[in-house]
């Protein structure tokens, strides 16, 4: 278990200082620059208030911490939470002008942060990347604060048949454009593979519900291409 947990976590820190230049740009290609849309929705339902707390594990570029932000006029103090070196040096220069805004290096699984911490966490297309998700989601828990909401955001399963078939074949032409953009195919390979056998929308509400959430719920976007779940810690 320790040795396929160990090479997860090698495969996915390749993949992510492969791609780290042209991370935001192969996103907005892939997904038809839908995914900013979908980000949008997950803070919409989010509804942050003033002064609300976040942390955002598996950062990326800062996307989510940065709508986060912009949504309460910048009041809020924000947790920026990324494993991979390259991804963290691109995110936290890319929002160095949010003094609101802090940068760690650390894993979902083990972060380096005090119980009942914050308002909310998000997890932005990283939950499926995680060694553990169980670990993660317990983690989660712990950093909230009673009251506190769990917000994740993720590809999941089509709920139609002919957007099904269409997204298939769409699929595998990205690693096609990663290889022209990023000059490699092989991590569009793995995230094509990484979905494809990601849990379904019932499975992870259940994950969620099983490690201790409450009031599991979720919301498909674009069919169920990206699926948005939310829960709260009672």
């Amino acid at each position: 278990m320790k040795s396929t947990i160990r090479n997860k976590d090698k495969l996915v820190n390749t993949v992510f200082s492969r791609v780290y230049k042209k991370y935001d740009l192969m996103n907005d290609i892939a997904s038809l620059g839908i995914h900013r849309i979908w980000k949008n929705k997950l803070i919409d339902w989010m509804n942050p208030q003033f002064n609300e707390s976040l942390i955002d594990v598996a950062s990326g570029t800062g996307d989510i911490a940065k709508l986060f932000s912009k949504k309460n006029n910048n009041s809020s103090q924000i947790t920026c939470v990324e494993p991979n070196d390259e991804m963290y040096s691109v995110g936290k220069s890319s929002l160095k002008s949010f003094k609101n805004i802090k940068w760690h290096k650390a894993k979902a699984e083990k972060l380096p942060f005090k119980n009942d911490t914050y308002n909310f966490y998000t997890i932005s297309y990283g939950i499926r990347n995680v060694s553990d998700i169980n670990l993660c989601l317990k983690e989660a828990l712990r950093v909230l604060r009673p009251g506190g909401r769990f917000m994740c955001l993720e590809f999941s399963k089509i709920d139609n048949e002919m957007i099904d078939l269409l997204y298939q074949k769409y699929s595998k032409i990205i690693p096609l454009v990663g290889k022209y953009i990023v000059g490699s195919s092989e991590p569009y390979d793995y995230l094509i593979k990484s979905i494809n056998s990601f849990h379904t929308q019932d499975e992870l509400k259940n994950l969620i519900k099983n490690n201790g959430f409450s009031n599991v719920e979720y919301r498909n976007l674009s069919g169920g291409i990206s699926a948005i779940h939310s829960g709260w810690k009672i």
